[in-house]
């Protein structure tokens, strides 16, 4: 592998991630996990097939990210480097929390303290931006402004500040540490990595989201970062990934089969608190599934994707930004007003997921095409020229 390889299977991974991520977001309409909007049919129906994916989901798309900002770096001095990644970062960031995100509050508020309490959606919009609306209920109180989805992008933006200082270190972290992740070391180190920061530092902080206290995602999301930008182009990994990707896959579905047994035995309504040893080795198999489905994915693109090139490769690449910042309000929107309806749910569900594909698609059109938008969007300034069969270095953008 060359510094100048095209990773085109990077990018279709990160496709299907984030494809992954807005049918998730649907999920979570439908689960019983607290979300800003909920279905009034909501039940745990489909909560095992979220549970296949949720341990890797994001730890996948930083790691992906890491290594989109590697093949970046590498063409360009620090200051450029953050130039473009702030360019690129922070005005859609700001777009989402102005605009984007307001009308998931909104409903928010409307389906917790009543249509009354949330008002008109422009005094609504004039009290979330000026953070004055007070709405709070048992659970606490909503802050605004604020950025839901989009903290994925707004821990980017700290994490590569973090990086642009380490660069120099970790592109040499390979040939320093290759014995690390050689052989069974590949799965076994990062594995122990992420069960003892879930053990360790989850207990104390939990998940939030909140830039400020979310120190166990920190710990484990700017690791995946560094991780990605570090083995980027490390290419003994991914030859080994692909080597290993059957061996790896197994070891995904057993450790998920297991959780699935120990969650549906300690859900069991006489079941005892399991004790400290229980809790830790069920943390322990929720990250070997993590970490062998992330090598089984780089294994199975690396083998399949990396000279799977065309123009839906290359519209669906440009497409992930404008349809990560649109798809949750959109979701969130059809799926509150589909709710009133009381269609059957297959038909409710897949109503959501077209009028969100729609949503999307529709908004990258526009940004496309006008543009004063592009980069509110996360596009370039100006349309990429593409000339030859691979016009573009695959990973070049992040989130």
């Amino acid at each position: 592998m060359t510094p100048t390889d095209r990773r085109l299977d990077l990018d279709w991974l990160r496709i299907g991630a984030f494809a992954l991520l807005i049918l998730y977001h649907v999920g979570m309409f439908y689960v019983t996990w607290d979300w800003h909007v909920k279905s009034s049919r909501a039940g745990p129906a489909i909560e095992p097939l979220m549970l296949l994916i949720n341990p890797w989901r994001l730890t996948l798309l930083f790691i992906i990210s890491g290594v989109a900002t590697r093949f970046m770096a590498d063409k360009m001095t620090a200051g450029q480097l953050l130039a473009s990644r702030m360019g690129r970062l922070i005005p859609p960031l700001l777009l989402a929390v102005f605009v984007i995100v307001p009308p998931q509050s909104y409903l928010q508020v409307v389906e917790a303290l009543g249509p009354q309490t949330a008002g008109d959606p422009w005094g609504f919009w004039l009290k979330y931006v000026t953070a004055s609306g007070h709405w709070c209920d048992a659970d606490g109180c909503l802050i605004t402004p604020t950025y839901n989805h989009m903290w994925f992008v707004a821990y980017l933006i700290i994490y590569t500040l973090i990086l642009i200082p380490l660069a120099p270190l970790l592109r040499r972290a390979p040939k320093a540490m290759g014995a690390l992740i050689a052989g069974p070391g590949l799965v076994l180190t990062p594995w122990l990595f992420f069960w003892v920061t879930r053990i360790t530092l989850f207990p104390l902080f939990g998940e939030t989201h909140a830039l400020t206290d979310d120190w166990y995602l920190h710990v484990l999301y700017l690791v995946a970062f560094l991780f990605g930008f570090a083995i980027a182009k490390y290419a003994p990994m991914f030859e080994q990934a692909m080597r290993w990707r059957w061996l790896n896959l197994a070891l995904a579905l057993a450790a998920y089969a297991f959780m699935m047994w120990a969650r549906a035995t300690c859900d069991h309504a006489n079941a005892p608190t399991p004790p400290a040893w229980g809790r830790a080795l069920a943390a322990g198999m929720r990250e070997l599934q993590a970490w062998c489905a992330i090598l089984a994915a780089f294994g199975f693109a690396y083998r399949s994707l990396r000279n799977a090139d065309g123009p839906i490769r290359r519209y669906l690449t440009e497409a992930i930004f404008p349809f990560y910042l649109v798809h949750q309000t959109a979701i969130i929107v059809a799926g509150y007003s589909l709710d009133r309806l009381h269609l059957p749910i297959a038909i409710e569900a897949s109503l959501i997921i077209a009028i969100t594909l729609l949503a999307c698609w529709a908004s990258l059109e526009l940004a496309r095409r006008v543009p004063l938008l592009r980069i509110w969007f996360g596009l370039r300034s100006q349309p990429r020229a593409f000339h030859g069969k691979n016009p573009t270095l695959a990973a070049e953008r992040a989130g």
